[in-house]
């Protein structure tokens, strides 16, 4: 759970009734069509959002729930809030799943399906999901403790639609410290034990149950490892088979905040073993899952079906997340992405690339080549406007590339192959004002492994975000951006005298998924 430090008053948060007031007239022309309003990435209908938490599967139903503030744009006690997909495309709002209570506001965690029915919630034929998460007292913090975060739980036997919370929370009590947040549970079939990532300050620290309430503490790992330029959060420990092999390695992903390489908040991993109490990694420098400003928090479904875990972040930065200019609704969600473990060379990389079920919402223009003659520009037609995907081919390492739009603003990318770098400059892409960091430098990001023949670029802009991947996922950048009118036009600059070729050229329309 990662959050701002505000004065705000909270004698009216626990225990408190839903608020049912969410706009229910979806037959409304205007519903989902406010100014920055994303068009095919999840945002709540009004009110304050950040981590993703929770993330489950369960009888063919993905449940997101997130940190929600129901009373404010801006952030404040804490709820779970709740929405459930089939295809993790199209996405139907839920009551709020998680109040405040006595024990504090409700922080991040995460679900699971219990399904051997280990805590006694459910049945063997109804078997319960569980919520684990962080209760954050602060009425505790405010008089001047430390040990203000505990862990609870909380269980559901209609597949996340009610939730009834464990009489004995905590289950997991904090010993001292701090930053004792964000429990991220998985079934660790080696050890037979559930295991318990979260994270302590400037480290993270893995615990061992039988049966999601009594819980041991049997490792940790990070002191000495990684990015520290702020308190780690959000950590999520997962096991992948290594693309093309048998080989299986666990990667352990950690937000911080600050630290990122762009400023502000990101999300960082490292690859190594686990052996049920202890993970070990010889990696050498920082990774990070995604170099742009803009996701943050993200972490993994549980009990997905497949073998390659599909991830979501929260597509914002602590650094100015309660300024950005919208008024009704304040952040959303990065479209899901599937998380893969390749071999590059003699290093481990993380790749992540967007669901397949986005496809279907996609119309893409027949496939095409273009020809860029040096040092020229190609421009076009932006189809979709701010509802667009442009991918391409190419062997070339020196372009930019353009979205304009009647203001004169512009969204720029860089390829820079003699530098190898990738930039993304979104200084005069519209409203920046709100916030000084917001646009204060050109983001970066290092690129030393692209294949020598043929990378694939693929983006994906939507009404206030870009997402870039490159070659598959190996390089992503996020950002939010708020032109004062959408993108109407596409340019192609060529920056070196020899031809630029672009291969398989597609320019598609994404459809509204509201």
């Amino acid at each position: 759970m990662s959050f701002v430090v505000l004065t705000i008053v909270f004698t009216s948060c626990k225990n408190k009734e839903p608020k049912q007031d969410l706009m229910t007239a979806e037959s409304n022309q205007d519903y989902y069509k406010e100014m920055y309003r994303p068009q095919f990435h999840f945002s709540p209908e009004q009110m304050w959002m950040n981590d993703p938490n929770g993330l489950v599967y369960h009888k063919g139903i993905y449940h997101l729930f997130y940190q929600y503030h129901p009373e404010s744009t801006v952030w404040g006690p804490m709820h779970w809030g709740h929405a459930t997909s089939a295809d993790l495309i199209h996405w139907e709002h839920k009551p709020i799943a998680l109040y405040p209570d006595e024990h504090g506001l409700i922080f991040s965690g995460s679900a699971v399906l219990d399904a051997k029915n280990s805590s006694g919630f459910g049945t063997a034929e109804n078997p319960p999901l569980v919520a684990i998460f962080t209760y954050h007292d602060m009425e505790a913090e405010k008089a001047g403790k430390i040990n203000y975060q505990t862990q609870g739980i909380a269980y559901s036997l209609d597949n996340g639609d009610t939730w009834t919370k464990y009489q004995a929370n905590p289950v997991i009590k904090n010993p001292g410290v701090k930053d004792f947040r964000d429990p991220k549970v998985f079934w660790h079939q080696a050890s037979q034990s559930w295991i318990l990532t979260l994270v302590a300050g400037d480290h993270a620290e893995f615990y061992s149950s039988k049966n999601l309430l009594d819980w041991q503490k049997v490792g940790e790992f990070g002191k000495d490892n990684g990015a520290h330029g702020g308190v780690w959060e959000c950590p999520d420990l997962l096991s992948f088979k290594v693309d093309g092999t048998d080989e299986v390695k666990w990667a352990l992903l950690i937000s911080i905040n600050p630290g990122a390489p762009n400023g502000g908040s990101g999300t960082q991993y490292f690859v190594g073993d686990f052996d049920g109490s202890t993970f070990t990694t010889d990696q050498q420098g920082n990774r990070w899952i995604d170099w742009g400003t803009d996701n943050y928090a993200g972490v993994t479904f549980s009990n997905v079906p497949g073998e390659k875990p599909i991830f979501i972040g929260w597509m914002s930065n602590w650094a100015y997340a309660g300024e950005t200019p919208t008024e009704k609704w304040r952040s959303a969600m990065t479209l899901p992405r599937t998380l893969s473990l390749k071999k590059v060379g003699d290093q481990y990389e993380l790749f992540n690339y967007p669901v397949d079920g986005l496809n279907k919402i996609i119309e893409s223009g027949e496939p095409k080549d273009i020809k860029v003659q040096g040092k020229s520009i190609e421009s076009m037609p932006l189809n979709g406007s701010n509802q667009s995907e442009i991918r391409f081919k190419t062997a070339s390492s020196d372009f930019s590339l353009h979205f304009k739009n009647g203001f004169g603003e512009q969204l720029t990318l860089t390829m820079d192959g003699q530098r190898q770098i990738f930039l993304l400059d979104r200084k005069l892409a519209g409203k920046t004002g709100f916030n000084e960091r917001f646009a204060q430098t050109t983001q970066q990001m290092p690129i030393t492994n692209l294949p020598l023949d043929v990378y694939e670029v693929r983006m994906l802009l939507d009404w206030s975000s870009l997402e870039v991947f490159i070659n598959g996922g190996e390089y992503v950048m996020t950002a939010q951006i708020f032109p004062n009118q959408v993108f109407d036009r596409f340019e192609v600059v060529n920056n070196k005298s020899e031809p630029l070729m672009l291969n398989d050229f597609r320019m598609g329309s994404i459809k509204s998924i509201w």
